[in-house]
């Protein structure tokens, strides 16, 4: 008796020679609601994403910038109590936003010069990651843009981030420093918690 290997969670158009697999195959498990196409040559088995986190998948697969920022990150790092209507994604300034049938996307440009900084990467479903803004980064850009978010929820998230083991103001001052426009903000509302 010969085994079967189970299929792979993402199915790379790339990869079908090496699990032997035809693109026929391929389009008959997409065919057969097995696997769902995410973006270009790239398939996730059906059930394993929902509509937000298939979106970040999908624009993950088609930009390597594309990072999650403001209320979305708030949210993932526990900072928010607010729900995000839609995925709020950063892209460097002059880069186009991207369509996906999956989730609603809020996109914003953020500068060059500026957008590596405190990205990390977070992962989506088997070997596809997107980008995500550290808690401090993601808080300064709050003050940043609190005219977008709100003031309320810039101030408690920085509350919640305080009351965490390990967050130094010194820490946030840092990556504020990156950001001449906002540091004032920044500053003053530690001043008021501290």
């Amino acid at each position: 008796m010969v085994a079967v290997t189970p299929l792979p969670v993402v199915l790379r158009r790339t990869d079908l020679d090496s699990l032997g697999l035809t693109t026929h195959r391929l389009y008959a498990l997409a065919k057969a609601g097995e696997y769902e196409r995410v973006a270009p040559g790239i398939y996730v088995r059906a059930g394993m994403l929902d509509d937000t986190t298939a979106g970040w998948a999908s624009i993950a697969c088609r930009n390597r910038a594309a990072t999650l920022c403001l209320l979305s990150a708030l949210a993932l790092h526990d900072l928010t109590d607010e729900i995000p209507r839609a995925s709020d994604i950063a892209l460097p300034r002059g880069e186009r936003p991207l369509t996906t049938r999956f989730a609603t996307i809020k996109w914003h440009s953020f500068d060059r010069a500026t957008f590596a900084l405190g990205r990390t990467e977070r992962d989506v479903v088997e070997g596809i990651t997107i980008g995500i803004y550290s808690a401090e980064r993601t808080i300064v850009d709050a003050y940043r843009l609190r005219h977008d978010i709100g003031a309320d929820i810039a101030n408690e998230a920085l509350k919640r981030w305080l009351r965490r083991r390990g967050s130094t103001p010194a820490t946030l001052l840092d990556i504020g420093m990156s950001f001449p426009k906002a540091l004032p903000a920044v500053r003053a509302a530690l001043e008021v918690l501290l």
